[in-house]
Parts: structure tokens; C-alpha cells; sequence
């Protein structure tokens, strides 16, 4: 069996490919070196572990020994996960893009020994088809350039190198922010709306929550019932569809269609964290059931799927997995789909009444299939209403099916615990404890903070990482890690009244400005000595995961809102202003960064339940003020320690005194109504 250098890794994607032909090296000096002494040029191929065209170009091209002769004979092969380094993925992501008009993974990008892109694309297939040119022929064309045409491809390099550069920078614009520009984003979502099924734009869908945060807001702020409909249809759709795991809870990656039914299968942790704050928030504005449900569903998926013992959270989980009736077969979804006879095996008489509901047909429900995986199997979705008197048979069939899947191959799982994704689900939990009044949730999101407080955080020096793998935190942070995390840290604080987690949060905000603030606004990806990246990124774009600037200016003027300290408020403001012209010219692209222009546009609002300790009595004081949606109050329980720890970093909570069991104090722009003193 070959063995290359990524046995050595820890990552769950690059050990996926420790025994093919390639000799792959991880991102790196030695590999940097090796390419400019064998001046050779670098094949960069980067992806994730659960990322099913990965495995298709990993099972094509990198486990054939012809391909892989031709790419160790000619090239220095580099391997990334993309979660580990998003930096690196992020540069050469946005030459992809630029260069082909399209982006995804797996990405395959050929560089100059000194990391300058030349050439890039996504998924090559092995041989010319699907209107892609072969790889191997890519490869042969590309090493013949390399000798004979060198001075033309570094002259491109340094071309394409400097256009990068000039996409990155932010244009410095006189910005005074207002309400306009808040409101500005509404009118273009509103026309990209699909008012049939929901979501925005045609095929393939994916979920955005960054929209529905700005959406509702917009709808606190103005009262639109349009904005208010635009993700209450969304997510009413999504629940129903396919895209929703209707057995097991959580949600798939997104769906191949316009109407939410065939998904790809993957399972990742950002898009539970994000849609269960959606959800959640959208039952505090409708007190409607379903979204309430919804979010429960994705949290007892989490719990049970995707958490470890430690209380930190799993990457990932695969679309591909054995095929139940032939495990020597893999195929996307084959964990989750059904056969009707399977179904009726199992139910027997109550078969009918579950199959109406969730559209299982004998031949299969999947009419577009364009490479036979669904043939004859049916994918879960809510097709017809529960029939009347039929409800306890559907659940009682759900726990069926549910038991039998258990039985099968699973998905593989990327155990991998990345800070800022656990970050995101840290706060969907603290958000959601309150609000459906359920503190489970916040324990096992103050679990998951001590593992990240205990085993990625270095409080002396305020240092952060990335990563944690087989038993090894690694990776520096960046600068999405740093506001995820202070992020979370202050929903903890607002769900528990702990000052720590505030204290923790603005040293992690005073280390992340230190390394990654720019002198014009706005934060880099990475601090400023990164010794292994072509050029430091102000990521502005609010995608499957928010931006690190849009969190993190929304993070800033949380803490000024709460702490009084008016250098966050400057901070956080010259990193709107960074971003003004964008925003001004596209505010679609950064939703995130618009809900925090909403909070700058705010008045400081606290809610304040002064008490000895988070006891039950407070808990349900507490559950009562974060029952309405108030997206920019600071509403927290205040304990008497916290009240102590925090004299120094937020003087105005702390001067707030408990009078009687209980004092509700109730505040705006640092000034209180008269108490409400409960004896």
C-alpha cells in the first residue's frame, strides 16, 4: 500500500488521501522548499472530508497510478483542508473565481514555487467529458508550458497576483451610517424572492441564514409583514422538504432543486448552529409551534450525532455512505433514503397513513436523477398534510424507521472541532436556552465554551487556535475564530450572568484588534507576521458563514452597548465605514454587516435581572423578557459574583444593586427607569 507524508496529519481529510500514488505534501515550508529546488510548479488541490466531488476526483484521478506518475514527475502536490486553513483557501478561491466566473471544491489551483496562482479550477474529471477538460491532459499541457513557456506564466502569475491584491483592498469612503442603508438591502432580496417555494433564486438552493437575520430585523425595525413572510415561507418550506433530515433532525447542506426536496446529503455544523437561531428566532416573533420544533429537532440531532464526550462539537457529517444493501457500493444519501417495500415491512398496516405524509411511492419519489442513485428509493419529505386521527401512527412510524437507519453504515463523520464553528453553535444554544425554556441547552453550550476555554485558549497570553484533532489543539486562530468565539462568550454571559465569560470575551476582542485590525477598518483573515500565505484577506462576504468583519463590528458594538467602553464603539464604526462603498454598492453581499449597522443605528437598550444567582425564579424572569424579539437589548440575568468581577470592565452593570431577591432594572443608553424590586 502507498503511504505519502499526510499519514502524518491529523486532519480527517488529508489522512483520507495518506495512500494514494500522489505524493502529497501538507501545506508548508518543506513543500515550498522542495518546489523551489526542484523548480517545479505546485499542484494545490483543496477540499474537506465530507465533500463529495472530493471523493469522486480522489477516487479518479489521485488513486490512478498513471495520473499520480505525472503529477509527481512534474509537480510538487499540496494538500489543504479547507477548515483547517481558510485562509489558504480563501486567496486562492477568489483567483478561482475571478479567473473561471465559478468556485467550489474540490479546488485544484496550479502555482509558482513562490505560491503566485497561474492556472485554477474546481472538480477536472480524469478524461474530457461533462464539457471539462481530462486532468491528465491538463497536466501534461500544463507541465509542457512550465518548460518551455516559464517567463509568460510567471509573468501571469504576478499579473493575476497584484489583480488579487486590488480585490481585497477596501475603498476608503466618507461614510455616515443611516438608516437608508439599512433598509437598502430589503428591496433587493424582496425581488430575488421565490414566492412559490421559498428561498431566494432559482436551483440549486442553499440555506443563507445571514438573510433571515437581516430580514427580521428589518422587520423589527419597520414593521414589514413582506420581510417577516420572506423567511417565515422559507423556513416553513425547508422544514418540510427533504433538505430537512425528517427522521433523525438537522439539516443537509442544500438542496439540488428549487423546492427544497432533493438535498446534497452532507451535514455540516455551521448550518445547524445558524438555522436553529432562524428558527428560533422566528417562533419569539409567531410563537408558531413549528419553528419551535424545528429548532428542538436540530439541537436533538446535534446532542445525539454530533457532540463528543468533551462537550465540543463534530465538524461534519458525509453525503456518501454504504449502500445498506450492498456495503461494498457507496452512494450519496444512501444512509437516508427508503424503499416503499421497506417501509411497508416495517409499519405494516399503518404503512399507507405514513407513506401519504412523507411521499413514498413504489417506484421511488426522485423523477430527476441524472446518475441513478435514488432509483426506486424515496426521500423523505412532508408531502401531504397528516391525515386526521393519523398523527400517533406517523410518530410512531418515525421511531420505527429511525431505529431500523440506526442499523445501517453510517456517514462518515469529521470529528475534527474547529473553534469558530463551535463558536456558532455555542451561541445558537445560549440563544435558545431562554427562549424555549429549556437549560439543558445552556449547559451543554457552557461545556462546549470550557472545552474551547480549557483546550484552545491560553488566558495568560490571550492566544487562540484553530483546531483540535486525535487529541492535539493546533492551527492559530484567525480572525473568524476570535469573533465567533467572543461572540458566543457574550451570549453565555447573556444566557448566565457569569462576568467571566464577558472578561473573557473583550481580552479575546483586544488580542483579535491587536492582530488583525487594519489601520483603515476592518480586520484581516490573518495577523500581519503569517509566515506561509501570498497575501493578508479582509473577507467581506456574508455566505454560508458570516464574515469575520461582520461579526466581528457587530461584536464591537455589542460590547460598547454593554460596557460603556466607547473604543469598541469607535472600532467597530471605522469598520462600517471600511466597508461603506460596497455596501452601498451591493449591501446583498453582507447582510451580517447591515444587521450591525442596524445595532450602530440603536440606542443602547439593557435589561438587567439583578439576583443572588441564576436560581429558578430568576431563570423564569429571565424567560419572560427574552420571550419578544428584541434583536439589540442586552437582556441578562446580573449575580451578585458577577456584579463583583465586572466593577472594572462594565462599571455601569455593576453599579446596578440587587434590592430584595430580585431587581429588574430596565435601561437605555446607560440611563434606568426606577427598579421593579422583587421581596
Amino acid at each position: 500500500m502507498y503511504t505519502n507524508a499526510l499519514a502524518n496529519e491529523k486532519s480527517p481529510y488529508l489522512r483520507q488521501h495518506a495512500h494514494n500514488p500522489v505524493d502529497w505534501l501538507p501545506w508548508g515550508t518543506a513543500a515550498f522548499e522542495k518546489a523551489r529546488r526542484e523548480n517545479k510548479p505546485i499542484f494545490l488541490s483543496i477540499g474537506y472530508s465530507t465533500c463529495h466531488w472530493c471523493h469522486v476526483m480522489a477516487h479518479e484521478s489521485f488513486e490512478d497510478e498513471n495520473i499520480a506518475e505525472i503529477l509527481n514527475r512534474h509537480f510538487v502536490p499540496i494538500k489543504v483542508d479547507r477548515e483547517e486553513r481558510p485562509d489558504v483557501d480563501r486567496i486562492y478561491m477568489l483567483f478561482v473565481q475571478a479567473s473561471t466566473g465559478s468556485g467550489g471544491w474540490p479546488m485544484s489551483v496550479f502555482l509558482t514555487p513562490d505560491l503566485k496562482p497561474f492556472f485554477g479550477g474546481t472538480y477536472f474529471p480524469p478524461g474530457t467529458r461533462y464539457g471539462r477538460p481530462g486532468f491528465r491532459d491538463l497536466l501534461l499541457h500544463l507541465a509542457h508550458a512550465w518548460q518551455q513557456q516559464r517567463s509568460e506564466i510567471e509573468e501571469s502569475s504576478v499579473s493575476a497576483t497584484e489583480q488579487l491584491r486590488s480585490l481585497t483592498l477596501s475603498a476608503k469612503a466618507a461614510f455616515e451610517p443611516d438608516r437608508e442603508l439599512f433598509n437598502k438591502a430589503f428591496w433587493q432580496f424582496r425581488r430575488s424572492f421565490d414566492t412559490q417555494w421559498g428561498g431566494f433564486g432559482g436551483a440549486p438552493k442553499f440555506p443563507r441564514p445571514v438573510v433571515f437575520n437581516y430580514l427580521l430585523r428589518y422587520f423589527a425595525a419597520e414593521k414589514s409583514a413582506d420581510a417577516l413572510d420572506m423567511v417565515t415561507k422559507t423556513l416553513r418550506m425547508m422544514a418540510a422538504g427533504g433538505m430537512h433530515d425528517q427522521l433523525g433532525g438537522g439539516f443537509h447542506r442544500y438542496s439540488v432543486d428549487e423546492r427544497w426536496f432533493v438535498p446534497h446529503f452532507e451535514k455540516m455544523l455551521y448550518d445547524q448552529a445558524q438555522l436553529a437561531v432562524s428558527y428560533v428566532e422566528t417562533y419569539q416573533i409567531t410563537k408558531e409551534p413549528v419553528f419551535a420544533d424545528t429548532a428542538r429537532d436540530v439541537f436533538t440531532y446535534l446532542l445525539r450525532d454530533m457532540t463528543a464526550e468533551s462537550g465540543a462539537f463534530y465538524s461534519a457529517e458525509d453525503a456518501d455512505s454504504p449502500d445498506p444493501e450492498d456495503p461494498s457500493k457507496h452512494g450519496e444519501g444512501a444512509f437516508y433514503v427508503w424503499r416503499q417495500s421497506e417501509v411497508e415491512d416495517l409499519l405494516g398496516p399503518k404503512a399507507a397513513l405514513f407513506c401519504a405524509h412523507f411521499g413514498v411511492e413504489p417506484d421511488g419519489n426522485v423523477e430527476q436523477d441524472p446518475h441513478g442513485e435514488f432509483t426506486g428509493r424515496n426521500i423523505l419529505f412532508q408531502a401531504k398534510p397528516i391525515e386526521k386521527g393519523a398523527e400517533q401512527a406517523v410518530e410512531d412510524g418515525k421511531r420505527t424507521l429511525f431505529a431500523k437507519r440506526r442499523s445501517r453504515p453510517r456517514p462518515h463523520l469529521d470529528d475534527k472541532i474547529l473553534t469558530s464553528w463551535n463558536a456558532l453553535m455555542i451561541s445558537a444554544l445560549a440563544q435558545a436556552s431562554a427562549v424555549l425554556r429549556e437549560p439543558l441547552y445552556l449547559q451543554a453550550a457552557e461545556k462546549a465554551a470550557a472545552f474551547l476555554l480549557q483546550r484552545m485558549y491560553d488566558g495568560q497570553s490571550g492566544q487562540l487556535l484553530r483546531v483540535y484533532c486525535e487529541g492535539e489543539a493546533g492551527v492559530s486562530a484567525f480572525s473568524d475564530d476570535y469573533a465567533f468565539f467572543a461572540q458566543a462568550l457574550l451570549d453565555l454571559f447573556e444566557g448566565s450572568g457569569n462576568g467571566e465569560h464577558l472578561r473573557t470575551a473583550i481580552n479575546l476582542c483586544e488580542r483579535g484588534l491587536r492582530q488583525f485590525e487594519d489601520e483603515d477598518g476592518g480586520f484581516f483573515a490573518t495577523p500581519e507576521d503569517a509566515p506561509d500565505i501570498l497575501m493578508r484577506v479582509k473577507d467581506d462576504y456574508d455566505g454560508a458563514e458570516p464574515s469575520a468583519n461582520s461579526v466581528a463590528t457587530n461584536v464591537l458594538l455589542r460590547l460598547a452597548h454593554i460596557t460603556g467602553n466607547d473604543d469598541f464603539r469607535r472600532r467597530g464604526e471605522r469598520a462600517l465605514c471600511s466597508f461603506a462603498s460596497k455596501l452601498q454598492a451591493q449591501p446583498t453581499m453582507a447582510p451580517q454587516m447591515i444587521v450591525a449597522l442596524g445595532r450602530w443605528l440603536a440606542q443602547p437598550e439593557q435589561i438587567v435581572i439583578r439576583c443572588a444567582e441564576l436560581d429558578d425564579e430568576a431563570r423564569e424572569w429571565l424567560y419572560g423578557k427574552r420571550a419578544s424579539f428584541a434583536p439589540y437589548s442586552t437582556i441578562l440575568p446580573l449575580t451578585d459574583a458577577a456584579a463583583e468581577t465586572l466593577k472594572e470592565a462594565a462599571p455601569f452593570l455593576s453599579s446596578l444593586e440587587r434590592k430584595g431577591r430580585l431587581t429588574i432594572y430596565e435601561c437605555r443608553n446607560f440611563t434606568c427607569e426606577l427598579p421593579q424590586i422583587v421581596q
